[in-house]
């Protein structure tokens, strides 16, 4: 059909329609305009008899997004609508741009208020947008998937990690990470990540272990995406198994001569594997962490730690990052010297294949996650292992945001009981005492712990005194050192104030508020003997939070709906700096 033909077809289809000739409606006019612009583009576009697929993303940036184009009734649509339709329509890729309108507005029409007008609803802002990742992942997902999937954090290893070098005949690794519900770009860059800083020669393999996940995109593109991918494994569990179990699962699957477990937000530097395999190599029985790094879960910028920590925890079984002891500091021959850890971090570690299964596993009894990485590091040390900080491997970990919600906290408890009970002995009354859900819970369910206890007497393990004097003699009972702690609340902070002056924070891994540009941060605590420290705060009885080193106050701004952290100058006129210190309790020497 020609064009004029198609004009005279749509005037005489308006004639039949408004019943009046050629003296149409303002509407009809607008619809005819749309109509002739659609069919003048159609005719003068070539191949427009044919359907052209819509350019795709290059493969391995996003998964797929499926749409389909329809046309909307006419009489489902106000004036107004039209009016914006059809301002648009000249604009490159129009007739998409076009039904996407039109198929927009019929979504907003509320059927009970008939064919009264209503405004098209825009698109969401960023800020909902980074909201909505917040919610669902703990990290600002927006701002995730502008990064490459090979980013390379910045070089911060000391200078004689660079001059190390290793054996050619290291044992070979698989990298087991497991995920539910992981953001495609975090899950992939992990992924990418490893592949691009692991040489081949010890790279076995890397097992995903996909624990259920009910999201489109770790469906069908995932299993596309891996395919295309050398080396790289997919699990897919068939039953919710948490990251105990999921990792229990790759390690079943794993044909490495050592088991990298790491989180599925992970950023590997170059070089991270060579001195984790070397330390492994000399001691079979050792475990294994990198040097762990905080990628903010807003900015995604990378913050490497200046000071090298040890992991450790507290009698309610929290893991956190402390200062390396002065005697350990003298034992060290240099900068690159490995650190002896009473705990390693459960973001990642390394462990040799055969025992790991010989010592264990994981306690196949806990659930999810939460404390299975303060079990495993009690076990080790009290039953013939070691544990080992490597300075010169550094991996970047996104820390989620304290609003994502963490594990059920009953099971996070029944976790911690399993521990005391197994593992603690009689100083299991001090985390009773520390921690009242666990002590509730225990009046109420014993857990069956047999299993346990006969691989503990199986494997000849020491006693909890013998890990407190060998170990962590710094883990001093409660009477022994006055301290005090509370919770200062304003809207959803929430955090600790200990004798340091520090503010920590964290249910699981503790870790201290920071200063970057005047902004509030959550970093790896840092403070130990140090006098002065970003990390110290002076917390006033009038509720401002004081800032030791500047003198300024803690502030809390409006960002869109929600409110970040700044330091600003003290006000006592503004109530955004006011802070309510509550639950404070005091243990002094006796």
């Amino acid at each position: 059909m020609s064009l004029a033909e198609s004009v005279l077809v749509v005037c005489s289809m308006c004639r039949r329609r408004c019943g009046c000739g050629l003296q149409l409606t303002p509407l009809y006019l607008l619809l005819l305009a749309l109509l002739l612009l659609l069919l003048l583009s159609a005719h003068t576009q070539p191949g427009s008899g044919r359907h052209i697929p819509r350019g795709s993303r290059q493969h391995g940036q996003f998964p797929p997004q499926h749409s389909a184009l329809e046309l909307i009734p006419s009489d489902s649509f106000s004036e107004d609508q039209f009016i914006a339709a059809t301002a648009r329509a000249a604009r490159p890729r129009s007739r998409r741009r076009v039904y996407r309108l039109l198929r927009a507005a019929r979504r907003t029409q509320d059927p009970r208020e008939g064919s009264k007008p209503v405004q098209l609803k825009p698109a969401p802002p960023e800020s909902q947008l980074e909201r909505q990742g917040l919610e669902k992942r703990g990290f600002n997902e927006v701002v995730s998937e502008r990064i490459s999937l090979h980013r390379r954090p910045p070089e911060v290893r000391h200078p004689l990690c660079l001059q190390q070098e290793y054996s050619q005949n290291l044992p070979t690794a698989s990298i087991i990470i497991c995920f539910h519900n992981e953001a495609w770009s975090t899950l992939l860059r992990t992924v990418n990540s490893v592949m691009d800083t692991a040489p081949k020669k010890f790279l076995k393999e890397i097992i995903l272990v996909d624990d259920l996940s009910d999201q489109g995109h770790l469906k069908a593109a995932l299993s596309e995406y891996i395919s295309k991918l050398d080396g790289v494994k997919l699990i897919r569990s068939n039953k919710r198994l948490g990251v105990i179990g999921g990792r229990m699962l790759g390690a079943a699957r794993a044909i490495g001569d050592v088991l990298i477990f790491m989180d599925s937000h992970c950023e590997c530097h170059n070089g991270w594997l060579e001195p984790l395999l070397d330390r492994i190599a000399n001691d079979r029985t050792r475990i294994v962490s990198p040097v762990i790094d905080v990628i903010d879960w807003k900015t995604f910028q990378y913050y490497h730690s200046v000071d090298l920590q040890r992991g450790v925890f507290n009698w309610n079984l929290d893991f956190h990052w402390e200062p390396i002891p002065e005697y350990e500091q003298k034992w060290r021959k240099s900068p690159t010297s490995p650190i002896q850890s009473p705990v390693v971090s459960g973001g990642v570690l390394g462990i040799n294949r055969n025992y790991f299964q010989n010592i264990g596993a994981y306690d196949p009894a806990m659930v999810m996650w939460g404390t299975e990485n303060v079990e495993l590091s009690l076990r080790v040390w009290l039953c013939g292992g070691s544990l080992e900080v490597v300075p010169c491997s550094r991996v970047g970990h996104v820390y989620r945001n304290h609003l994502y919600s963490l594990p059920d906290e009953e099971i996070v408890v029944k976790n911690k009981i399993r521990v005391a009970e197994v593992w603690l002995d009689s100083f299991k009354e001090i985390f009773y005492m520390r921690d009242t859900p666990a002590y509730l819970l225990r009046k109420t369910e014993v857990p069956d712990c047999m299993e346990r206890m006969q691989l503990r007497k199986r494997l000849s393990c020491k006693n909890f005194h013998w890990f407190l004097t060998n170990v962590y003699p710094e883990l001093s009972m409660p009477e022994d050192k006055s301290r005090h702690s509370g919770v200062a609340r304003q809207r959803f902070l929430h955090f600790e104030y200990n004798s340091f002056k520090e503010i920590q924070f964290g249910a699981i891994v503790k870790f201290c508020i920071d200063v970057t540009n005047e902004q509030i941060i959550l970093q790896n605590c840092h403070i130990g003997n140090k006098m002065e420290s970003e990390q110290q705060w002076d917390m006033q009885k009038s509720g401002e939070i004081i800032h030791v080193s500047t003198g300024k106050c803690i502030e809390a701004i409006k960002n869109g709906t929600s409110k970040d952290l700044f330091l600003r100058p003290c006000n006592k006129y503004t109530t955004q700096q006011l802070w309510r210190l509550e639950t404070v309790t005091v243990m002094n020497k006796r």
